[in-house]
C-alpha cells in the first residue's frame, strides 16, 4: 500500500518544494508535530523552526520557516510561508544577520510577551543551524 502524501511549500514567488513524502515534522504553536498519510485534516500556524520532510528514499529535506500557515486535506500538505528556505542554501552570513536582527528587536523594551517568545525561539532555532 502506498505510504506517501503529497507535500508542497509554497511562498508568494515560487513553489519551493513539492514531493511526494512520507512523513513531514513541522514547527507549530501547539508543538513539533508529526504527519503521516491519512492524517486528520488540520490547519494551524508555523512557529519559527525546521521543517523536515522524508521523502519516498527516506532522505530529509529540511527547511527554515520563520512564520507561516499549514492545510493538511485529502493526503495534500500545503505549507505557506513567505519566510521557507532550505537549510542547504543557508549562508552563515543569512544566519548571522538574522540572529544578530533578532537580538536587537528583542532588546526593544515595548514589546509584548508574544513577540519575545517568537523571538527567542527562533534564537533557539538559529542556534542548532549548522552552516
Amino acid at each position: 500500500m502506498e505510504e506517501n502524501f503529497k507535500l508542497e511549500i509554497i511562498s508568494p514567488e515560487k513553489i519551493i518544494y513539492s514531493q511526494d513524502t512520507k512523513m513531514v515534522t513541522l514547527p507549530s504553536y501547539e508543538g513539533d508535530m508529526s504527519i503521516l498519510k491519512n492524517h486528520i485534516s488540520i490547519i494551524t500556524f508555523l512557529r519559527p523552526g525546521i521543517i523536515r520532510a522524508q521523502n519516498k528514499e527516506g532522505n530529509f529535506e529540511e527547511f527554515f520557516v520563520q512564520d507561516g500557515t499549514v492545510e493538511y486535506f485529502n493526503d495534500n500538505l500545503v505549507v505557506l510561508s513567505a519566510s521557507a528556505i532550505n537549510v542547504k542554501s543557508l549562508s552563515k552570513e543569512f544566519v548571522d544577520n538574522l540572529n544578530k536582527d533578532t537580538k536587537d528587536k528583542l532588546a526593544d523594551k515595548n514589546i509584548t510577551d508574544h513577540d519575545r517568545y517568537i523571538l527567542n525561539h527562533k534564537l533557539d532555532v538559529l542556534k542548532e543551524i549548522r552552516v
